[in-house]
Parts: C-alpha cells; structure tokens; sequence
C-alpha cells in the first residue's frame, strides 16, 4: 500500500475528484491547506526580510505570501499508484508556476474501525 498525498490548486478540487473517480478511486481526504513552491524568490531578500530589514520585506510583496491550496490524500495499492499519480497530473497540470506537488509514501498499514478488517481489505 502506498499513501498519495497532492497539492493542489483550489479551483482544480472538482476536476481532481472527477479524475479519482476515473482512476477508481472512491475514497479520499481533502484538507485546505496555505502554503507556497519556492517560485522566483529572490533568496538574499527572505533572509533579509526574516533578519528584520524593512526594505528587503517591501521588496518581496506579493512573492513571500502564503496561497489558498487543497491538500488530497489517498491510500491505494502498490499497482494502482502509477495510475492514480498520472491521473491527478493530467488535470492539474497548467505548465504554470504553482501547479502543485504529488508526493508518494509507504504505508505500513491500515485497519477499518467499524469491521477490523487490516492492509488492503481496509482499502477497499
């Protein structure tokens, strides 16, 4: 089993879930979550801006603010991993900074509260 976990644009909730369903994927968590890529941020006025110099702050603008995102996370298994990253892709891609991030890891396991049932039949 493996958990995927995509940052996504907010506007993009509807299409991604549309994806999902698609890919099989019926069950899921979406959070909203703030939070930024690394952009074009010019390195030496952060460090500026977080030691306190007023004009290295100014400078940033609108560049050192936090973005409104959708965090989704799913728990597959290990063969259909490939599908369900290619399908959150595939609608979230604009070519545009600010696309988003999907981020696989292991998961060890997982257990259905209501029938104890543990690994993959907890997924499914």
């Amino acid at each position: 089993m493996k958990e995927v976990v995509a940052v996504i644009r907010m506007n993009m909730m509807n299409v991604t879930k549309q994806a999902l369903t698609e890919a099989g994927v019926d069950a899921f968590f979406a959070q909203e979550a703030q939070g930024r890529g690394k952009g074009l941020i010019n390195s030496a006025l952060l460090t500026g801006a977080k030691q306190g110099y007023e004009e290295a702050a100014e400078m940033l603008g609108e560049k050192g603010r936090l973005y409104a995102k959708r965090v989704v996370t799913v728990v597959v298994p290990d063969e259909d991993v490939e599908d369900v990253v290619q399908a959150i892709m595939a609608v979230n891609r604009t070519g545009k900074p600010g696309d988003g991030k999907v981020f696989v890891l292991p998961m060890a396991d997982a257990v259905r509260v209501r029938t104890a049932e543990k690994g993959e039949k907890a997924i499914q």
